[in-house]
Parts: structure tokens; C-alpha cells; sequence
């Protein structure tokens, strides 16, 4: 019990610590897009470099040899433009629900297209989930804009895609810190065909600066940190926090508000995913 207990606060705080992390790219983001004059291709270059420095130093440190692969470095990419240009006219908890759903029904979707079977009370939860997103989606005064929530949705599936692809990797920082190398010349591309549009200031540079560095560099590396003190379905679940960090987040930093639509739309996705989630056996 003695030596099990501060394993356990620290994997707690480990974990905690992660969310919010995760959390604040979409704070961080929504807040440099809204209130500086960054541009959305600009914010994914600058956050993938910075991202791919501090990830580089802390696998050095760590001495690992991972390198990423190329089509794990391309649905990275995906995710990171899609959800920079998404968050241009989306809310961070609108935001941060719709890229979380996505990424939970590509991961639940690739299960079940293995053969993965699902019980009826798993069934249920993943209709509701998807009820819950089609229900934000649909038309109405307290609707976000359609092409916005399908560039986020997009960003989900492609981060789905690149978190099955990683699954098991031995050296998860490592290959992280690989594939974000591998995908920064990319965004710097686009950036570079999108000069036209393209802006800066010093605020949105920090802002962009530090979801690279901080939220998404030493952020994964907190989750990897983490995760083996996590169970498999419990690493799953804890991760239905993010949405509502985000939520919590824009009111008080951004001062946004929650419409009554968001609430229940959130309540059905992630009460789906739940027991979808708590239902599943390793």
C-alpha cells in the first residue's frame, strides 16, 4: 500500500497534468487566431517546429532513437492545419468536442472493422455519440459554421489515424519527435503558398510558440510519461476531460459562452464515448 499509493499521486498528477495540456492547444490556438493577427497556416508551422524542437531535445535526453515514418508524419499534419484553420471561426469547447468525438469513432470504428464486437450497451453509447455530434452539426442559430466543424471532424480523423498507427510503438517520444520533424517542412510549405494572407505578431507567435513547445511538446510527453501507470480503458476515458477543460477554459480566459445546445451535444457524445470506453475489456 505504501509503495503503491505515491506511485498512483503521481501518475494522477502526471495525467491531470496532460489534459490540460492537451486542453490549452485549443485555447491557445482559438486565442492567438481571435485576439492577434497570427494566420492559421503560420500558427501549424510555427507550433510543429516548436513542437518538433522541444520533443527532439527531451528524446535526446532521453536518449531515444526513434525516427517517425511518413504517413504517420502526413496524418499529423492533417490534424495540425486542419485544426488551425478549423478554429478560425469555431469556439475552443465547440472545437475540442467535435476533434475528440472524431478522433473516438475513428478509433472505434477501426476496432470494429478488425472485428472487434461490440455488446449492445457499447452500441448504444457509440449511436448516441454520433447522435450527439450530428445534433451540434445541424442547422440552427446556435449551429457552427459547417465548413469549420467539417475541418476540425477532418483534423480528428487524421489524428485518429495517426494514434492507431502509433499503437505500441516502444519508443513513443522519440517517433513523436520524428514525425514532427518530418512534418515541419510541410507546413512550412504551406504557409509559403498561402503568403498572401499570411500574418504575425509577437503575441501570436508566443501563443503559436507555446503550443508547440509546452501544450503539444512536453504535453505528449507527460501523457507517455503516464500511460503505463494507466489502464488501457482508463487512459481511454480520462481523456473525456479534454472538452470540458477546453469548455471551462474559453469561458474564463476567452470569454466565450456555452449555449444550451453545446451542453447537451456534449453530454451525448462524450456520455456515448464513456460507455463505449468502460464497456471495452484489453
Amino acid at each position: 500500500m505504501t509503495t503503491n499509493m505515491p506511485r498512483f499521486g503521481r501518475t494522477l498528477i502526471l495525467t491531470a497534468a496532460a489534459m490540460i495540456a492537451f486542453a490549452a492547444n485549443s485555447l491557445l490556438c482559438r486565442a492567438a487566431l481571435k485576439h492577434t493577427g497570427m494566420d492559421a497556416a503560420s500558427f501549424t508551422s510555427i507550433r510543429l517546429m516548436f513542437g518538433a524542437a522541444m520533443l527532439g531535445i527531451i528524446a535526446a535526453m532521453n536518449r531515444s532513437n526513434g525516427r517517425g515514418n511518413w504517413p504517420s508524419a502526413f496524418a499529423l499534419l492533417v490534424y495540425a492545419a486542419g485544426f488551425s484553420f478549423a478554429y478560425v471561426n469555431l469556439s475552443a469547447a465547440t472545437g475540442a468536442l467535435l476533434l475528440f468525438g472524431a478522433v473516438q469513432a475513428t478509433m472505434a470504428g477501426y476496432g470494429i472493422w478488425k472485428g472487434e464486437r461490440l455488446n449492445g450497451l457499447q452500441i448504444a453509447g457509440l449511436l448516441l455519440a454520433l447522435a450527439g455530434l450530428a445534433s451540434l452539426l445541424m442547422p440552427g442559430i446556435a449551429a457552427p459554421p459547417f465548413a469549420a466543424s467539417l475541418l476540425m471532424l477532418l483534423a480528428g480523423i487524421a489524428w485518429g489515424i495517426y494514434s492507431l498507427r502509433g499503437r505500441g510503438t516502444s519508443d513513443p517520444i522519440g517517433v513523436t519527435a520524428g514525425n514532427f520533424l518530418r512534418a515541419t517542412p510541410f507546413a512550412a510549405a504551406l504557409s509559403l503558398l498561402m503568403y498572401d494572407s499570411a500574418s504575425m505578431d509577437a503575441a501570436g507567435l508566443l501563443y503559436a510558440a507555446a503550443s508547440g513547445a509546452l501544450a503539444s511538446g512536453i504535453g505528449y510527453a507527460i501523457w507517455y510519461t503516464a500511460l503505463p501507470g494507466l489502464k488501457t480503458t482508463h487512459a481511454a476515458t480520462v481523456q473525456l476531460s479534454v472538452p470540458v477543460i477546453a469548455a471551462i477554459g474559453g469561458i474564463v480566459f476567452l470569454g466565450e459562452a456555452v449555449s444550451l445546445r453545446l451542453i447537451l451535444a456534449s453530454v451525448a457524445t462524450l456520455g456515448g464515448i464513456a460507455l463505449v470506453m468502460l464497456e471495452r475489456r484489453s
